[in-house]
């Protein structure tokens, strides 16, 4: 079997959690004879080559209508349905911030997809433009032929937001086993607070800073500027005391030993599909802030201390109580064997079979 990820063009140069799940998948595919070509969405594509395509975020339309309308292959979507309104409602700033709170998610989408096309970042057809954000994701809901999900709550929300009818299979997201586990008895910092992610608004570094300046903690916050953010990257670091440490992005692997030394990983976005770096935390025996917002509760249920994205001290307390808290190693073991990138290439895999008998 041959097939097409076909991913937002930035994938590689402003990477996140979706860059390492389709790299992932893909490599995880090979073990079951599905060769995964990774394409970008402004890449020309010869569909032909392929027995079927498969688009990652939905939250992005104008990049998967052109696809969809150029050819009459079956195709596979995961979603990964983020919601930034709350965020871009209450927290940007400006004359943006008082548009936005006027305007539905989809229609700041829509906003922020122009804006992105006038910059020159992004390239949009006819189609998108007169068909808007909400209408367009509902073409592709139409026409595909089945959705994958990170989760049941991800699920749920697409049926309320777009009456979703497409066959859909649960590809819950994972970590690289054989490389996240904790090496021997290495000591814990109980003072060693890490956030990994890229530095964005929606990420929600500031408040995170808020919560820890001048404390006992030292955090660090490694990750890369997002392109569209440098504002927001320089007030953190403009904001930040002399024991929080900014680290520019490491590869998994140069992560290890930032994991293995500490104590609590904090990720207090203003949504979350899972939070792969969560996962990556628990894996190397750390214990987890994550925020409330999204659809974390399903993955980390009673396992993370939760925060509130809004209040720095609700962040702070989560904190201080998962410092002091023992990692729950029956569910660390969980993560290291049912949430791996491995299952989730084995359920795509059964996803992929099923979607190509139907069609």
């Amino acid at each position: 079997m041959k097939v097409a990820f076909i991913a937002r063009s930035s994938l590689f140069t402003v990477k996140g959690g979706d860059t390492i799940q389709i790299q992932q998948t893909a490599s995880h595919l090979k073990e079951f004879n599905v060769q995964a070509d990774i394409r970008l969405t402004h890449e020309k594509i010869n569909y032909d080559d392929y027995d079927l395509l498969h688009f990652f975020n939905l939250t992005r339309p104008a990049d998967i209508l052109p696809h969809i309308q150029s050819c009459n292959k079956p195709f596979a979507v995961s979603p990964i349905l983020i919601n930034y309104s709350e965020y871009d409602k209450q927290y940007r700033k400006g004359i943006v911030r008082l548009i936005f709170r006027f305007l539905s998610a989809d229609k700041i989408e829509y906003v922020k997809t122009i804006g992105r096309w006038a910059k020159g970042q992004e390239k949009i057809k006819s189609q998108y433009l007169f068909r808007g954000q909400q209408n367009s994701i509902k073409k592709i809901i139409q026409k595909a032929g089945i959705f994958l999900p990170n989760s049941e709550m991800e699920y749920r929300q697409l049926v309320r937001s777009y009456a979703l009818t497409s066959d859909y299979s649960i590809i819950p997201n994972g970590v690289d086993e054989k490389l996240f586990q904790q090496q021997g008895p290495i000591e814990k910092d109980n003072n060693m607070v890490l956030s990994v992610a890229r530095i964005e608004g929606i990420k929600n570094q500031l408040n995170l800073i808020k919560a820890i300046n001048d404390t006992k903690y030292q955090l660090y916050i490694i990750g890369s500027a997002s392109i569209n953010q440098s504002a927001y990257y320089h007030e953190c670091r403009e904001s930040a005391s002399e024991n929080v440490h900014f680290i520019d992005h490491l590869s998994q692997e140069n992560l290890i030993p930032y994991y293995q030394k500490a104590k609590v990983h904090v990720l207090p976005s203003w949504f979350e599909t899972c939070g792969l770096s969560t996962l990556e935390a628990i894996a190397m025996n750390c214990s987890v802030v994550i925020t409330n917002k999204g659809f974390t509760y399903e993955y980390f249920n009673n396992h993370a201390f939760y925060c509130d994205p809004a209040l720095p001290s609700s962040i702070r307390k989560a904190i201080d109580e998962a410092s002091k808290a023992r990692p729950c190693k029956k569910f660390q073991q969980k993560i290291s064997t049912e949430y791996t990138w491995r299952n989730a290439a084995i359920k795509t895999h059964n996803a992929y079979k099923k979607t190509l008998s139907l069609s």
